[in-house]
């Protein structure tokens, strides 16, 4: 097992490259770069940005991890490469380009990039003036109780109402807890969270829940128990919406995992043996069929908190890590884009690897070096 968590390790390096060379080549073709919000901002005469260019003194920000250049014609004739560079001094342009590191190559960037990267030196967002580090670790606990919550709430529904579906395969609860898992497995979690809002946020019914953020404004001015508290009345809508939208795969997961062990030789010889049917279930059954879906937990808590709480940051107004990578998107804040991707496929890989772990822990019987001979 030592020898196959080495080989997973050095994979990791041309994995995370690659995909970080997909992504950088996408961003290549993608227009609206930062030169191009930089120039739309002077254009419309605002003021804050024409004092950082002159401020600046033609110094990079950042650590050059600049995507796309956004140029749409040739500078050939006197036009500018950028949309609405018209009109503008082309040494002016040339200063934007440097400060945003985009006088290099786009190959000098992307090594210029990984290099920095290497040493987790993920340089400055081009937008907030401040460290892509600490904005993500300023963002990271929203996102960590999104996804904490959600993934616990999700295990504690899911593994119970899976078994008893399992158990019950056939009857009327088997059958009525089916349409709840259709349901749950065919809308997504968003629609469900504008639906909550609508009944319970006072949208039109009831005004029972808070609409926006993590905290009440007078959070600090509040006791130990009444934060705990209004934190949690505030998680209420965003976590319920999460879980509503992925309790259901899960939940089938469980089951047919369940009913496969069930049929299997040692459950009948259990039973011959004279074994209870709840020994049976839960003594001998539950370790084989729960393989699967424990050893997936920390798949299932990276997929809930870098994917599946994106639309709910933003409906909710949550300050998390999707509505940084959101609003990175919009505004083309490559440091913030890039960095994030860095960091969260990384983890993912990582995450990856523990959950290949977390299989040979719960059943040791697993041998995935024996398995790749």
């Amino acid at each position: 097992m030592f020898a196959y968590i080495l080989r997973r390790l050095a994979l990791i390096i041309p994995t995370l490259f690659g995909i970080m060379v997909i992504n950088f080549a996408v961003i290549q073709a993608a227009p609206g770069g930062p030169v191009e919000q930089m120039i739309a901002q002077i254009q419309g005469l605002d003021v804050g940005a024409t004092a950082r260019i002159a401020g600046s003194n033609g110094g990079e920000v950042g650590s050059g991890s600049g995507g796309g250049g956004s140029k749409t014609t040739s500078q050939g004739g006197g036009q500018s490469k950028y949309r609405g560079a018209q009109g503008l001094d082309p040494e002016f342009i040339a200063e934007i380009e440097k400060m945003y590191g985009f006088d290099k190559p786009a190959h000098e960037r992307f090594w210029m990039m990984m290099k920095n990267y290497a040493t987790f030196d993920f340089g400055e967002s081009y937008f907030r003036d401040r460290k892509v580090v600490d904005l993500v670790l300023d963002k990271m606990p929203v996102s960590i109780s999104l996804g904490l919550w959600t993934t616990l709430l999700v295990y504690l529904i899911s593994i119970p109402l899976g078994i008893l579906k399992a158990v019950k395969d056939g009857s009327r609860f088997d059958i009525a807890t089916s349409s709840v898992v259709i349901v749950g497995n065919a809308i997504p979690s968003f629609l469900f969270a504008i639906l909550l809002i609508i009944l319970f946020a006072g949208g039109r019914y009831f005004d029972w829940f808070p609409l926006r953020g993590l905290t009440s404004d007078n959070w600090s001015d509040l006791s130990t128990f009444g934060k705990i508290t209004d934190y949690l009345w505030h998680m209420v809508l965003p976590v319920g919406a999460l879980v509503i939208g992925g309790f259901a795969s899960l939940t089938m997961l469980t089951k047919n995992s369940y009913l496969e062990e069930i049929n299997k030789q040692y459950v009948m010889t259990a039973r011959a043996k004279g074994l209870t049917e709840s020994r049976v279930m839960y003594g001998h059954v539950f370790r084989n069929a729960m393989l699967i879906v424990i050893a997936g937990f920390p798949g299932a808590f990276i997929g809930i908190l870098f994917t599946g709480s994106l639309l709910i940051e933003v409906i909710f107004s949550l300050d998390g890590l999707g509505l940084l990578g959101f609003e990175a998107a919009i505004k083309r804040d490559y440091p913030v884009m890039f960095a994030t991707v860095y960091f969260f496929t990384l983890l993912g890989l990582i995450m990856s690897l523990i959950g290949d772990i977390m299989y040979h822990v719960v059943d040791p019987r697993i041998d995935f070096e024996k398995m790749e001979r």
